[in-house]
């Protein structure tokens, strides 16, 4: 089959979970199948549904129609949201993907979904099309959660004083306090875990990491009995345009530009992990007191019950950082974080965040709020040796001194190093004969055997 002059090796249909940190990984990798000769779909909900002018025009859009609300996100269930997701959609999608094979002069090859809308799974099996799990976060989460039914039955699940900081037997590196757990009953979570645990008839499971930063990649092939392809960092191999459902505010970096290098802390917690107003007390007062340059980014409703944030900044603030602060709604982050002035990020550790530090050699400060950030926390902390976590509650004290201690203090040296050499490592598994670079050619190989 060949279009304009171009090779076509059939079309794939892509479902992403409708978040931020789901939908950007998911498009990176449409754009570079879209590169090795596939036609591509993306099949989102009506709900966040992102603005196909702002995407390359290879990708064609397909809505699925729903009547999903963001209730359960400002609430901060996650997980209701997540379950809700998967009910109301499976038989939109399911009626979706009919028409599009109905319609299109093209096969569908493969059905690529986000672990998180296994709701695909089922239905690409039940229209007997192949298909693919796609895992936006590392297999080291996946490794843990797949231990969840055995800590359940052992009552290790339930969150014990005595125990948070005991290590979690068969999880190397991994206390108690790092289970990726959310604020919902546990029940929900468990349902959750088997579903995005059961990869149904799907012939591989991809993965946006590097062997070189998850360790568990062979047992997880035993235990699931399918190929497991780490083909990240996504971002590095796609080169393209970040997606955002958040407008940028790009006049930070003209303020970056202006800052010497390596002196400018970043500070953001990602686009759902919300604060309290004492909370954001802490971290002005701490960033003021540290007399380190910042970028900080204080989206809308990212305190709980105020979208306005200048209300809520502690008087005088502003005025003692006015030098040397910049505070924005929304940043490009992977711009900022490739910025020659920023040295340290301040971030919540979710695994996208995670990936545009390591990749750009930026250590971190890290701040885990819920599910598997708390496990990217303490890799980074503990295993990769490339930041520092804030353990305790928050205070103006401890965060001026991790600011110290990673952006200037000598024992800040090595961490700073150890994320240099880290990028290094990253860099050779893209490279040609390097293991994200073979499991792409197998993936592509994989498909186009459908």
């Amino acid at each position: 089959m060949e279009k304009q002059g171009r090779q076509v090796r059939g079309r794939l249909v892509l479902v992403p979970c409708p978040l931020q940190g789901h939908l950007s990984p998911m498009l990176e990798l449409g754009s570079i199948l879209h590169s090795k000769g596939f036609l591509i779909t993306v099949a989102h909900t009506k709900f966040n549904f992102p603005k196909p002018s702002s995407h390359p025009d290879f990708i064609s859009f397909l809505t699925i129609p729903d009547h999903l609300s963001d209730h359960y996100l400002i609430s901060g269930d996650t997980i209701s949201f997540l379950l809700s997701i998967n009910a109301e959609c499976k038989p939109l999608l399911q009626d979706s993907l009919i028409k599009l094979v109905q319609e299109t002069e093209d096969k569908i090859v493969c059905v690529i979904y986000d672990t998180l809308m296994y709701c695909a799974g089922d239905i690409a099996s039940h229209m007997k099309l192949p298909s693919m799990v796609f895992r936006t976060n590392s297999l080291t989460t996946l490794f843990t959660y797949s231990k969840f039914p055995q800590l359940h039955q052992q009552g290790y699940i339930t969150v014990r004083e005595d125990l948070v900081q005991d290590a979690i037997p068969g999880l190397q590196h991994l206390r108690f306090r790092d289970l990726p757990m959310f604020d919902c009953p546990i029940e929900a979570l468990m349902e959750l875990a088997r579903n995005s645990l059961n990869v149904r008839t799907s012939s591989a499971v991809i993965s946006n990491t590097m062997e070189c930063l998850d360790e568990p990649v062979s047992e997880l092939q035993q235990q699931f009995d399918v190929p497991f392809l780490t083909i990240g960092p996504l971002l590095k191999i796609a080169q393209m345009p970040q997606c955002s459902l958040l407008e940028q505010d790009s006049t930070c970096i003209s303020w970056l530009d202006k800052q010497s290098q390596g002196s400018v802390i970043y500070v953001s917690l990602g686009s759902l992990a919300m604060i309290n107003a004492k909370e954001l007390e802490e971290m002005a007062w701490g960033l003021a007191s540290s007399n380190q340059p910042f970028l900080w980014v204080l989206r809308p409703g990212s305190v709980r019950g105020s979208e306005c944030i200048d209300e809520l900044l502690p008087q005088g603030f502003r005025e003692c950082t006015s030098e040397r602060g910049c505070i924005v709604k929304w940043a490009p982050q992977r711009q900022v974080l490739a910025h020659p002035a920023v040295g340290g990020f301040w971030s919540h550790c979710g695994w996208n965040s995670t990936l545009e530090s390591l990749s750009e050699g930026v250590p971190l400060i890290c701040q885990p709020c819920f599910g598997d950030q708390k496990i990217n926390a303490r890799y980074i902390t503990h295993v990769w040796k490339v930041g520092l976590e804030l353990e305790n509650d928050l205070n103006r004290a401890e965060i001026a001194r991790a600011v110290k201690r990673l952006m200037v203090d000598s024992e800040g040296k090595g961490t700073r190093q150890n994320a240099i050499e880290l990028k290094k490592k990253i860099e050779l598994c893209t490279m040609e004969g390097g293991s994200s670079y073979n499991s792409l050619n197998k993936l592509v190989e994989l498909i186009s055997c459908n």
